[in-house]
């Protein structure tokens, strides 16, 4: 270490007093750098997107495990008494809630799918024509379901009606019958009754 010596004097002088310390300017990151609050702003971004994809994640698999389940009416039901309904009539009661008309003619009865046979809409019944009527493309049905008119390729098909042990009539739709195949002749596609 070398000392330093008073020019004046020749004297070994005293160190230098360190300078008055300033304030530090406050400096910008350079390029490429990331700030402690920037990196924590990055991190907190990060977390809330895995949050997020996991919650999304569990709730498919909930929704996977807990799928919508439809309500379909039954498939079998019970429609009255033979009595209560009038010869000669379609009835028009259950075509909304089980897409069903009921026939009843002097032997007996039937039961009719509301479905056209051509691309499954549902027909009309009109009385004053005695037929069902398609809306969409114009097919035509006499009250047999029998097709007469349109572009429907077959006659509507029929469901088995037979009576339940306390006297109703019971319709079930598991069971169709196709005029075409031959099965309007089987047991179940009609159910003879006389008053």
């Amino acid at each position: 270490m070398t000392e330093t010596k008073d020019q004046t004097t020749g004297q070994p002088s005293e160190p230098a007093a360190p300078a008055p310390s300033t304030p530090e300017a406050v400096r910008a990151p350079l390029r490429g750098e990331v700030s402690r609050r920037g990196f924590l702003s990055v991190v907190g971004v990060g977390w809330a997107v895995f949050t997020a994809g996991a919650l999304a994640q569990i709730g498919a698999l909930t929704r996977f495990l807990f799928p919508n389940v439809l309500y379909e009416p039954p498939q079998e039901f019970k429609i009255g008494f033979p009595a209560e309904f009038a010869v000669d009539s379609v009835d028009e009661r259950f075509k909304a809630s089980y897409a069903v008309w009921i026939v009843r003619d002097a032997g007996g009865f039937f039961a009719l799918s509301t479905v056209c046979t051509h691309l499954g809409c549902t027909p009309n019944w009109l009385p004053a024509e005695e037929k069902f009527k398609c809306p969409c493309h114009g097919s035509g049905f006499i009250k047999t379901g029998i097709n007469v008119e349109g572009p429907a390729p077959r006659p509507l098909e029929r469901f088995k009606v037979t009576l339940a042990e306390d006297g109703q009539i019971l319709v079930d739709k598991n069971t169709k019958y196709q005029e075409e195949k031959g099965q309007w002749l089987l047991d179940g596609s009609y159910l003879p009754y006389t008053a």
